[in-house]
């Protein structure tokens, strides 16, 4: 359901939460490593998440990236919007361009109540919050 990058970009998020503060941050290569992903396309997620405010990050000698108290009250929904926007929440499961109530794909009907869940799950749910359970 998620793109690659946005699984990436949840995984990076949910890593800092754990593993970083603003007196401990973390290298994308260190990272990269600890996730296991390509340190490139890691480094534009993280540049992606920086910018829209929902990580930190300091240059420098002892810089990197890390999660503040604010960030860890980022939700779920915005680390997926950031990254892949507001239509893989609401647009068609099976990615037809033209799957409303009125005109629905073969799956609309079936997917509704699991988007309405997945979606409250992820509009409420923190990045600190899911750090906890892990």
């Amino acid at each position: 359901m998620f793109s690659k990058a946005c699984r990436y970009a949840l995984r990076a998020v949910l890593y800092l939460a754990i593993h970083s503060s603003e007196n401990q941050k973390i290298g994308v290569s260190a990272m990269a490593e600890s996730l296991q992903v390509p340190r490139h396309f890691l480094a534009k997620i993280l540049q992606q998440l920086t910018r829209a405010g929902l990580i930190s990050s300091a240059k420098g000698p002892n810089g990197g990236f890390y999660c503040s108290v604010e960030n860890l009250k980022v939700t779920l929904e915005q680390v997926i919007i950031c990254i892949d926007g507001k239509e893989i929440l609401t647009g068609c499961i099976m990615g037809l361009p033209a799957c409303s109530a009125e005109k629905p794909c073969p799956l609309h009907h079936q997917a509704i109540a699991f988007r309405e869940g997945l979606n409250y799950q992820l509009k409420f749910q923190t990045v600190g919050e899911m750090a906890l359970r892990i």
